[in-house]
């Protein structure tokens, strides 16, 4: 066996750890911009020269083998460290840092703050990332991150930001074409809108002393942007998240027809690297961010 050693194939890895984090081939194969079959070729062709197995293949889903996940969790700190490697050394006017936030938060909360940051720190150059679900320091893909959930990220500094809720939001037009919502029973004759699962509409119309209405005509939408712009199209009735609807509410573009919210237990928070705020970019948007959420 020769001692030279081998060459990584760095796009193979590329794809693994795409696929291991999202535990879908096709999901994978979207965020790469390649095809399904690609990206199982690639993976493939790991397992072949490797001889080992990194996923079970199952008819709707992929599970990582001991061995695949072992190796997803090590690329993917790899990647990490590499990015922010990079991100501090490479030579850019001014100062950069990237940013990873998650779809409802990156639209509604952040994007309408952006020029006000660009205003007041003119010399730190932002990129703004689409965040994945983080769940410990190896999955952590930028210095700086906001994401949902309970408060524990593994090896990451965290503070929290905000806490959300959750109530029925329809357009105008909808309410034209199917009358008005005066009580939760009348759900039952609307079109309605999930996010990810059901349970969230369950707990809801519990809350709301109607857990017996039997919603019909269901569709369901894993990106909440989507899930907004349905409602704004009148397609469907949908949970709300608020604060981060209440521009449209205020406009008169959609309406919020029940007082009834329900209070997930995960909240967002604003997660660092360790000691990445020593760092006076990252320290600079970070305490940005605290101000805008305080005076929000």
């Amino acid at each position: 066996m020769s001692n030279q050693k081998r060459r990584l194939p760095l796009t193979a890895l590329r794809t693994f750890e795409a696929a291991a984090r999202r535990l879908s081939f096709k999901d994978a194969a979207d965020e790469l911009c390649v095809s399904s079959t690609t990206v199982s070729n690639q993976i493939r062709q790991l397992e072949r020269d490797w001889k080992i197995q990194l996923f079970v293949r199952k008819t709707r889903a992929v599970i990582l083998t001991d061995v695949g996940r072992s190796l997803a969790l090590t690329i993917s700190r790899s990647f990490a460290d590499i990015y922010t490697e990079i991100e501090a050394h490479v030579s850019t006017p001014g100062k950069s840092v990237s940013l990873a936030v998650g779809p409802i938060f990156g639209a509604r909360w952040l994007v309408p703050r952006l020029e006000k940051f660009r205003t007041s720190n003119p010399k730190i150059q932002l990129t703004v990332r689409h965040g994945p679900r983080i769940t410990s320091i190896d999955t952590m893909p930028t210095s700086v991150a906001v994401d949902w959930g309970d408060g524990h990220w593994p090896g990451l500094d965290t503070k929290f930001l905000l806490n959300i809720a959750y109530s029925p939001i329809v357009s105008p037009s909808l309410l034209d074409r199917f009358g008005s919502l005066s009580t939760p029973t009348d759900l039952a004759h609307f079109p309605i809108i999930h996010q990810q699962d059901r349970g969230e509409w369950h707990e809801w119309l519990r809350l709301a002393g109607a857990p017996n209405v039997k919603l019909q005509n269901e569709i369901t939408l894993t990106d909440s942007n989507m899930v907004v712009q349905a409602v704004l199209n009148g397609q469907g009735v949908a949970l709300g998240i608020f604060p981060f609807m209440n521009s449209e509410v205020d406009c008169g573009s959609i309406v919020r027809p029940f007082e009834t919210k329900l209070h997930p237990k995960r909240s967002y928070h604003l997660l660092t690297r360790p000691n990445a705020r020593e760092t006076s970019e990252i320290k600079t948007l970070c305490e940005w961010i605290e101000s805008e959420i305080l005076g929000s």
